[in-house]
């Protein structure tokens, strides 16, 4: 039988983050209050800059209502539905606690939500709504056929020595990128990653990729290692910016 090793985990770790990281959506699981069956909806979803996933929920809704009462929860991920076979796709569990998120901490994940879903921003000061997070505490990953593991909650999020300076600046590098490199972004998600030609947004940026968006279509840009500190990103950024450029990036 293969020993599997640190770097293993550590893979898997960073591929069910990618999930979570370029996922618009979720479907959320919690137990009805009244009796304990579970309960299923879509919800909207992003991450804190520590890659936990952050949701804006009403508590008129009955599963922020079944969270109060309970917060045990998963959500699951899913990048398989558009391939013909969905079951040779990856998903990912995640298990864990949803909780609110105290109002004095919400900045950075306010912030990364809004620029992952704007519309939110017709509704996100309403009296009823608030941001919460999931605290993993296990994931499971289906990565394919046989590919099928369990992770730990605490693999699943970066340290904040890994988060912290990129997060401080995130703003900053999604405006300069917006206003003064919009020609490069568009061309990362064209070239890079075979999309549509367009007016792409940089939407989100963290240790291991960035987010470009379009018209509500959300693509991940991931960077070859983990990244800290933004002349780190910078140099990133303009090394894809050359090979976009080049005749044959794919």
């Amino acid at each position: 039988m293969p020993v599997e090793t640190p770097s293993d985990n550590s893979q898997r770790a960073a591929n069910a983050r990618a999930l979570v990281r370029g996922a618009r959506t979720a479907a959320l699981s919690t137990l009805l209050a009244n009796d304990g069956a579970p309960y299923g909806s879509m919800v909207l979803s992003a991450t804190c800059p520590d890659a936990s996933p952050v949701l804006l929920l009403s508590k008129l809704a009955v599963h922020t209502q079944n969270l109060l009462h309970d917060p045990r929860a998963t959500l699951l991920y899913d990048a398989a539905s558009s391939l013909n076979d969905p079951l040779t796709g990856a998903r990912l569990s995640l298990v864990g606690c949803i909780r609110p998120i105290p109002a004095e901490a919400t900045t950075a994940c306010r912030t990364r939500f809004l620029a992952r879903h704007p519309s939110a921003a017709a509704y996100v000061d309403f009296a009823d709504f608030s941001f919460y997070r999931l605290a993993p505490d296990r994931a499971h990953l289906v990565a394919g056929f046989g590919q099928i593991n369990w992770i730990e909650g605490a693999d699943m999020l970066l340290s904040q020595e890994q988060w912290a300076a990129l997060a401080e600046a995130e703003s900053d590098i999604l405006a300069h990128m917006n206003c003064d490199h919009a020609d490069s972004v568009a061309l990362y998600a064209h070239k890079l990653l075979g999309q549509a030609a367009g007016p792409w947004q940089m939407v989100g940026c963290d240790p291991e990729g960035c987010d470009l968006e379009l018209a509500g279509t959300l693509v991940r840009l991931p960077f070859t290692a983990m990244i800290c500190t933004p002349g780190q990103v910078r140099q990133e950024l303009v090394r894809f910016s050359q090979l976009a450029r080049t005749d044959n990036p794919l």
